[in-house]
């Protein structure tokens, strides 16, 4: 009995892997679009808690994951659990050491660390982009549309600024008009993908957020939740629709941009648990195991660009501080140590080949914040399966950035030394 049970187990995965690779090889030549939304300030234990049917269905389809944001805490990358550094956290795949976003004001924010569009518009023009938002700054702060430090990039299409109209969103106490221009961005959407299907599309809500900030963890909080998700629902049907009707392959990434506090559940900001950990919802049939290891926020953009079949130009890679979920990736989690002139730099592995090597870079300047070309000395190669690599500096800076070319992507990490 045990024989047959392996020989039915064994059967199982070689099906399953033939199926695997059919479903890829399908997948790749139908059209790839993709659709990533933030609905605003919900922690991962009210997602859990609730289990919002659209939002349960969609993981069905594909995964859910806890996942974080706020960097690496007391580390030089440490970001506020606050909403545009984090919306911006995920539209540059960086920490706010690099994007320069530490509130809502968006005062000086860093636009040589490329957001999705503009990389998206670089490397292929012909894409048609769209933004759908209840926050007008997301679209000309953030991504900087039209500005030239932010490459004078240009949406194909938008939907927004709706809450600066008070005459048909006229403003109230109780904020319902957020509420209302949701459901119009969300209805606005919905009809968008299902007439025009745009290849990369960015939707942003925020009503669940108002809610959170006046009435913490309560039963308005928790219906105005159940409202997003039936507003999530409407764009994951047109999704659908658009499979159903033309040669297309859609991915849907749903997440949050921070948690909240654990005593009330009306601020956030800080660097608690609960405000660090979120949650990421997709239908995704092509997750590697980074996802079920609590991906962060910035993990989001090179995941879309591995659906999309983009490849990032090779200067804004180097500086991306996300991994993948999605596709084939190489290592996750580097960190370097420095002790006196040497460096052990550790990582986790997730190359399948034992000989598959990465290239090791180190520099000690930091031009690329000023949109200029940093120059890396190679250092060495590493086999990516021991997870570790030492080498000697030549230098003794307070500054160095390390960079890991890898065969699927890049990875990077500072060494800072805060008593020089």
């Amino acid at each position: 009995m045990r024989r047959h049970l392996i020989f039915l187990a064994g059967l199982f995965v070689l099906l399953g892997s033939a199926f695997t690779s059919c479903t890829q090889s399908q997948s790749a030549n139908k059209i790839p679009k993709a659709v990533f939304i933030i609905l605003d300030g919900i922690p991962a234990d009210v997602i859990e808690k609730l289990d919002p049917p659209a939002l349960r269905e969609i993981s069905k389809a594909g995964g859910y994951t806890r996942a974080y944001v706020g960097g690496k805490k007391e580390t030089y990358n440490e970001t506020p659990t606050i909403s545009a550094p984090g919306y911006i956290s995920l539209l540059t795949g960086t920490w706010g050491n690099k994007h320069n976003v530490w509130d809502n004001d968006i005062a000086a924010p860093n636009y040589h660390y490329w957001n999705i569009f503009r990389i998206a518009e670089k490397v292929n023009p012909n894409l048609h982009t769209a933004l759908f938002s209840t926050w007008l700054d997301n679209r000309t702060k953030l991504v900087g549309e039209g500005l030239e430090p932010a490459g004078a990039i240009k949406l194909d299409y938008k939907f927004d600024g709706l809450e600066h109209d008070t005459i048909k969103y006229p403003h109230d106490a109780a904020a319902d008009y957020i509420r209302k221009i949701d459901e119009a961005v969300s209805d606005e959407t919905a009809r968008y993908i299902s007439t025009e299907g745009p290849d990369l599309s960015w939707v942003y809500l925020e009503y669940t957020d108002d809610m959170g900030h006046r009435f913490g963890d309560s039963p308005q909080f928790h219906q105005a939740i159940q409202n997003a998700d039936l507003q999530i629902k409407k764009i994951w049907e047109a999704m659908k629709l658009r499979e159903k009707k033309f040669n297309e392959d859609w991915l849907l990434i749903i997440t949050t941009d921070h948690g909240r506090s654990a005593d009330t559940g009306k601020n956030h900001g800080g660097q608690s648990d609960r405000e660090r950990t979120t949650w990421i919802a997709t239908n995704s049939k092509h997750l590697n195991e980074r996802f079920k290891q609590s991906p962060g926020i910035v993990d989001i953009l090179p995941s879309i660009f591995n659906h999309l079949q983009i490849a990032i130009p090779d200067e804004v890679a180097g500086e991306i501080d996300g991994v993948p979920f999605i596709g084939s990736i190489d290592l996750a989690d580097l960190t370097a140590e420095k002790t006196g002139n040497s460096v052990t730099l550790q990582w986790k592995n997730f190359s399948k080949n034992k000989t598959d090597k990465a290239e090791i870079f180190v520099t000690e300047m930091n031009q690329f914040k000023e949109g200029k070309a940093d120059k890396y000395q190679k250092v060495g190669e590493a086999v990516l399966q021991q997870e570790n690599y030492n080498f000697k500096l030549e230098s003794n800076s307070a500054f160095y950035k390390v960079l890991i070319k890898a065969p699927h992507h890049y990875a990077n990490v500072w060494i800072v030394d805060k008593n020089k």
